[in-house]
């Protein structure tokens, strides 16, 4: 096991490392160009991280817990993704899919 010593050098250590890392953007004298590949790709960044957050909590069914079409996020991610689909704006569709849910799970008791 490590000292509490030890363990401070550690930190402090991986925040130097951090703030160096974060900062290569603002100590270049010229800016930096992404390749075209890189920004086609960073435009996808958000839906991405998005979809992994929600995906598991989608088909993750708790013990006891509602199943089938009961369950109240089976209704509202079609629903989001229908809007995504249609209006092709996330924003709206996270506001879409959490009025669906929580109309279902607080009005109809789902």
């Amino acid at each position: 096991m490590m000292s509490e010593g030890w363990m401070w050098v550690v930190v402090g250590v991986l925040v130097a490392l951090t703030a160096l890392t974060r900062s290569f953007f603002f100590l270049s004298e010229r800016p930096w160009a992404l390749p075209v590949w890189a920004e086609r790709g960073l435009k996808y960044a958000p839906l991405a991280a998005l979809a992994a957050i929600i995906a598991p909590e989608i088909v993750n069914v708790a013990p006891g817990g509602p199943t089938g079409w009961v369950d109240a996020k089976w209704v509202a991610a079609p629903a989001a993704a229908a809007w995504a689909w249609w209006r092709k704006d996330m924003l709206s569709t996270i506001l879409v899919g959490m009025a669906v849910y929580l109309s279902l799970k607080l009005g109809v008791g789902w």
